[in-house]
C-alpha cells in the first residue's frame, strides 16, 4: 500500500503544483477573467485521465487470459519508460517549473481563450496520463485481491491535493528538488518492482521463455500472504519466487538508473566543457578589450 500512496502522492503532487502555479500567476496578474479557461482545461484533462484508466481496467477484462497477460506486460513496461523519463525531467526542471509555467501562461494570455485551455490541459494532462497508467500497472502488479492497493493510491492523491492547497495559501514550504530527488528516487525502486511483475506477465503470456526457471523462492520464509510478504509486495513489489529473467531485468533496471538519478546535476563532462568553454570566452573578450 505505501508504494501506491507514494506513486498517488509523487505524481498527484506534480498535478497539483502546476495547478497552483497557473491560478496562483493568474490571480496575481489580475486576470481573473481568464481562471475559467484554466480550470475548463483542468477537468478536461482531468476527465480523459479517469477515462483512459478507466479504459484499461475494465477493456482488459475483455480479453482471453494470454491477451490480458501480454497487454498487462507491454503497459506496465510502457509505464516504467515513461515515470523513468519523468522523474529525470522533473529533477532537472523543478528549480525552474514556475518560470516555464509563467512563461507558457502569458503566451497564451495573447493568444485567448483558446490556448488558455490548451495550456491547462496539456499541462495537466500528461501528468494525468501518466498517473493514470503508472497506478494501472502498479495496482495490478500489487493487487493481492483486496482494495488496498488503489486505496494508497487516493490517499496519496487526496494528500497531494491538499498539500498543494497549502502551497497556494503560502502555509507551507518545502524545497521542491530535494522533495523531488527524493522521492523520484523511491520511485525507481516501486517502478522496478512493476517492471519485473511487467517481464512476469509477458513470460505467463509466452511471449517471453524461462517461466520455469526460478531464481529462487523463499516463498516459505517469507510467505506471501503474512504481513511481512503484504508489506514487501505493497513497498516493493516483492515476488517470493521470482524468474531469473525477472530477476536480471530488476537489478539491470535499478542499479544503473538509481545510480543515475541520484548522482548530482552537473556533474557529468558536458557541463565541465561548458564551464571551459565560457572561460575561454571570458578570456578571447578580455584579449579583446583591455577595458574590461
Amino acid at each position: 500500500m505505501f508504494g501506491n500512496y507514494l506513486i498517488g502522492l509523487r505524481e498527484g503532487l506534480e498535478a497539483s503544483l502546476v495547478v497552483c502555479i497557473l491560478i496562483a500567476y493568474l490571480v496575481k496578474t489580475g486576470r481573473r477573467d481568464a481562471l475559467k479557461p484554466i480550470w475548463t482545461g483542468i477537468g478536461v484533462a482531468v476527465g480523459i485521465a479517469l477515462a483512459f484508466g478507466a479504459g484499461l481496467e475494465f477493456g482488459s477484462q475483455e480479453l482471453t487470459f494470454e491477451a490480458q497477460e501480454l497487454l498487462g506486460g507491454s503497459l506496465s513496461i510502457l509505464a516504467v519508460v515513461l515515470v523513468t523519463w519523468m522523474v529525470f525531467w522533473m529533477k532537472k526542471t523543478a528549480r525552474h517549473l514556475r518560470a516555464e509555467l509563467h512563461g507558457k501562461l502569458d503566451a497564451a494570455l495573447a493568444m485567448g481563450t483558446g490556448a488558455l485551455v490548451a495550456t491547462a490541459f496539456l499541462a495537466v494532462g500528461r501528468e494525468g496520463l501518466e498517473t493514470a497508467l503508472f497506478v494501472w500497472a502498479s495496482v495490478r502488479a500489487s493487487s493481492d485481491g483486496s482494495h488496498a492497493p488503489l486505496a494508497g493510491v487516493v490517499l496519496g492523491l487526496l494528500t497531494a491535493v491538499f498539500l498543494g492547497w497549502l502551497f497556494y495559501r503560502g502555509a507551507l514550504r518545502i524545497n521542491l528538488a530535494k522533495f523531488f530527488t527524493w522521492t523520484g528516487g523511491m520511485l525507481v525502486v516501486v517502478a522496478a518492482g512493476v517492471l519485473a511483475y511487467g517481464v512476469h506477465d509477458l513470460q505467463e503470456a509466452r511471449f517471453l521463455g524461462g517461466l520455469a526457471d526460478r531464481a529462487f523462492d523463499v516463498s516459505a520464509t517469507i510467505p506471501p500472504d503474512s504481513w511481512y510478504g503484504t508489506l514487501l509486495k505493497g513497498v516493493f513489489n516483492f515476488q517470493p519466487d521470482p524468474t531469473v529473467l525477472q530477476v536480471t531485468v530488476w537489478a539491470l533496471y535499478l542499479v544503473p538508473t538509481l545510480a543515475l538519478f541520484l548522482a548530482p546535476i552537473g556533474s557529468g563532462p558536458s557541463v565541465r566543457v561548458e564551464k571551459q568553454k565560457a572561460t575561454d570566452e571570458k578570456a578571447e573578450a578580455e584579449a579583446a578589450d583591455p577595458a574590461v
